[in-house]
């Protein structure tokens, strides 16, 4: 629930910047036309928020490729990087292209490094459109 809700803040920078505001946080995204434009793939109204059917065959793709490795924390499936995973990601964040993109998950983990139920309560708090938002909309 966490990626799902992180990638959330990600994908829609206008309820990030929403969030930060309504919690006084004062940082500056930086405007990126990349991150502030149009959503390639939105994301859909599911059961605890938002979400993308998507996840299920990339975590797949990434387990496969040895990217990332599956782990229980609590009783709950968890997926973590794995050392070649960690050097693809370092690789790509030192790119122009994926420099934005590592700059805002920065900002993500230094002011919502949350368990997924606290993101989900937060957009449900502050977002009272995806609440009421039909389960299968698009976000």
């Amino acid at each position: 629930m966490k990626l799902a809700k992180l990638d959330f803040f990600l994908r829609y920078p206008d309820r990030l910047e929403q969030l930060l505001h309504n919690r006084k946080v004062d940082v500056d995204l930086s405007e990126n036309p990349w991150l502030t434009g149009a959503i390639e793939q939105r994301m859909i109204r599911y059961r605890y928020g938002p979400w993308d059917p998507a996840y299920y065959g990339l975590l797949g793709a990434l387990i496969g490729k040895g990217l990332i490795e599956t782990t229980m924390e609590k009783g709950n499936a968890a997926y973590r990087t794995t050392e070649a995973g960690r050097q693809v990601a370092s690789a790509l964040s030192d790119t122009d292209s994926w420099r934005p993109v590592r700059d805002r998950v920065r900002v993500l983990k230094r002011h919502l490094n949350l368990t997924g139920t606290k993101l989900r309560d937060l957009i449900y708090e502050n977002f009272p459109d995806i609440v009421e938002a039909d389960l299968g909309t698009q976000l």
